[in-house]
């Protein structure tokens, strides 16, 4: 039966997924360019990445061959690419000007004579250098591209992408449903003697299963005290704690949910104790937050204050969260200092922890989204103990 569902679940996703469709990344581009102009820059480049994905529909990869999307603050975007990738450039993104160099060509003779098109007359432009380009590209760019002046691109790229679409929104809820299902399938599979390597390949599959490829952190018992630990070859045993934080992929957008159980007869009273002292820190996170007013800070500091005030403030060892959407961890970050208020649109993860080491480790994870009357918790929070 739980096959069957999997088939279902597979068949839905593929049927259901909203088309990300060419008026989706016209859009986008168009809103670069009016942040481009809105922050008086004049040109953004992008070598292949996810911000490059989220502007052209595609992601190449990288290689010591240089491809480049050049997006004027006016004008035609246009992507630099080796001739011979020119056709797959073309079918396989929205950007209709594939320029190619050939193998024996310097390519950034290409870019410079691009950038020259699309360069404001009569003054040295400023280029938004997208801001996980790589180091060799950057110098390329600097002393081969004359007349421009480079600016961090971060601001452009994290403004427009920090704030979710409908669309978006929707497949990240078919990633979240299908992690869902893939750990519960998982969970109703443990055996004593298995490994958490045989737990993390049993967990891909079921995913794998439901059209939504991901994976995860398997962690038994004091394993599970260590925040990032695992998956090793520790064999499962009754009596002891199970921590799965798994993530899947619909159409390049992912989910991020953590589920600690008991794997036995019957929880330890202080188990009991601190997965629900950690469920009451998400639930203040949660109730806390307020649309266009709450920082990221602040949620931080409502999860920290009730783990703290409970007596085990130590031993939460790390941020309360992170934003999410094409990447599994992306701004904005729910930490300290972190000034950024939540606007409606805004996806991000829960995720308060309590770790003892030598004994057991808490994690509970739920995928949020802000919207105009507060946070809407996007998964299925579990129950308190």
């Amino acid at each position: 039966m739980r096959i069957g569902n999997s088939v279902v679940l597979s068949q839905q996703i593929r049927n259901q997924s909203p088309a990300l469709g060419p008026q989706v990344f016209s859009q986008r581009i168009s809103r670069a360019q009016d942040e481009l102009k809105s922050r008086k820059l004049d040109l953004l480049v992008i070598e292949p990445s996810t911000n490059f994905q989220y502007f052209t529909g595609y992601n190449p990869g990288r290689s010591e061959r240089l491809i480049l999307l050049m997006i004027p603050a006016s004008g035609t975007p246009a992507i630099v690419c080796p001739s011979f990738e020119v056709e797959r450039i073309k079918r396989n993104t929205v950007i209709g000007d594939a320029r190619g160099w050939e193998e024996q060509e310097d390519p950034w003779l290409l870019v410079a004579k691009a950038a020259q098109q699309m360069k404001p007359r009569e003054r040295a432009g400023e280029v938004a250098v997208e801001p996980t380009t790589s180091y060799q590209s950057y110098v390329r760019l600097t002393t081969k591209v004359r007349g421009w002046i480079p600016r961090d691109g971060t601001a452009v790229t994290e403004r427009l992408r920090i704030i979710k679409s409908p669309e978006e929104i929707a497949l990240i809820r078919q990633a979240i449903a299908a992690t869902e299902a893939s750990i519960t399938a998982t969970f109703s599979q443990l055996a004593v003697g298995m490994s958490e390597r045989d737990v993390s390949a049993l967990l891909s599959r079921e995913m794998a299963s439901r059209g939504s490829p991901g994976g995860g952190l398997v962690q038994f018992g004091q394993s599970s005290a260590l925040p990032h630990g695992g998956p090793s070859a520790g064999q499962l045993t009754r009596e002891s704690v199970v921590l799965i934080d798994a993530g899947s992929r619909v159409e390049g957008y992912t989910s991020d949910i953590t589920r600690t159980i008991w794997f036995g007869d019957a929880p330890s009273d202080e188990f009991k104790k601190v997965y629900n002292i950690v469920h009451d820190a998400q639930t203040a996170a949660i109730e806390n937050a307020k649309p266009n007013v709450t920082q990221c800070q602040e949620v931080d500091r409502a999860a920290r204050k009730v783990i703290r005030d409970a007596g085990y403030g130590q031993y939460f060892t790390h941020r309360l969260g992170h934003g999410m959407g094409m990447d599994g961890h992306e701004p904005p970050y729910m930490v300290e200092g972190n000034l950024t208020r939540l606007e409606p649109g805004i996806v991000f993860t829960d995720e308060p922890g309590i770790y003892q080491l030598g004994k057991f480790g808490v994690r509970i994870e739920d995928d949020c989204m802000m919207t105009p009357t507060g946070v809407e918790v996007l998964s299925h929070r579990p129950a308190k103990l």
